[in-house]
C-alpha cells in the first residue's frame, strides 16, 4: 500500500493568502506569525523560508493591498487630471482592507513597498511642467494625503464598531465619505495647488 501523498510545500502567494484572510478576522493587531502559521498549519518556523522577518511579510501584503490600484503604470503616461483618479483609485483599495491605510503607510516609511500610484502621480507633475524634484514632492503630497486620510476613516470605523467613539460624533461605518465629499475637496485643493505651482491655470 502506497503512503500518502505529502502535502505541497505552501509558496509564497499562499502565505500572503493566509496573511489576508487573518487580518479581516484579526486586524493588524491580531496579524502574528503565530495566527499565520496556525492558518497554515505549519510550524512558525515555515514562514521564514519565504520571507526573513514579519516586516518583509507585512511588505507583501501591502503589495496585494494596493493591488491593481495602479493599474495605468507601465502606460505611456497619463494625463494630467487622471491624478485624482489615480489618488481615488488608491483610497478604495486601502479601504477594502481592515488596516490597509496602516499597513502600507508603515511598509513606505520602512523602505519596502514601491508605489506605482505614486510613479503615475508624478509622471502627471511633469507633465504639468513640473521638474523631477517637484513632481516628486507633489507626488508624495498625494500620497500622503491619501494614506492618512483613509487611516483616520478607517480608525474612526473601528472606534464605532467596539464602541471607543464618542457618542456625540456620528461614526457609524455607513457614513465613510463616498469620495463626493471632504476627501474630494481635500484632494481637489492639493491638485490646484499643484497646478499652480507649475504655472497651469
Amino acid at each position: 500500500m502506497n503512503a500518502a501523498p505529502a502535502p505541497a510545500r505552501n509558496d509564497k502567494s499562499a502565505v500572503v493568502d493566509a496573511a489576508m484572510r487573518v487580518l479581516s478576522e484579526n486586524g493588524l493587531p491580531g496579524l502574528s506569525m503565530r495566527r499565520i502559521a496556525d492558518e497554515l498549519d505549519v510550524q512558525v518556523s515555515a514562514l521564514y523560508w519565504h520571507f526573513p522577518n514579519k516586516q518583509a511579510l507585512l511588505a507583501a501584503v501591502s503589495d496585494r493591498i494596493v493591488g491593481d490600484a495602479d493599474a495605468t503604470s507601465g502606460s505611456e503616461g497619463i494625463a494630467a487630471a487622471d491624478a485624482e483618479v489615480v489618488a481615488a483609485r488608491l483610497r478604495d483599495r486601502l479601504l477594502a482592507h481592515r488596516d490597509g491605510a496602516e499597513i502600507v503607510s508603515s511598509s513606505l516609511a520602512l523602505g519596502l513597498l514601491s508605489l506605482p500610484a505614486h510613479v503615475d502621480l508624478a509622471r502627471a507633475g511633469r507633465e504639468l511642467g513640473l521638474d523631477d524634484a517637484a513632481a516628486e514632492t507633489a507626488a508624495d503630497t498625494v500620497v500622503h494625503y491619501v494614506i492618512g486620510y483613509t487611516f483616520h476613516e478607517q480608525q474612526r470605523l473601528y472606534a464605532a464598531v467596539v464602541g471607543a467613539a464618542d457618542a456625540s460624533v456620528d461614526l457609524a461605518p455607513g457614513q465613510v465619505d463616498e469620495r463626493g465629499g471632504s476627501f474630494d475637496a481635500g484632494l481637489r485643493m492639493i491638485v490646484a495647488g499643484i497646478r499652480a505651482t507649475a504655472g497651469v491655470s
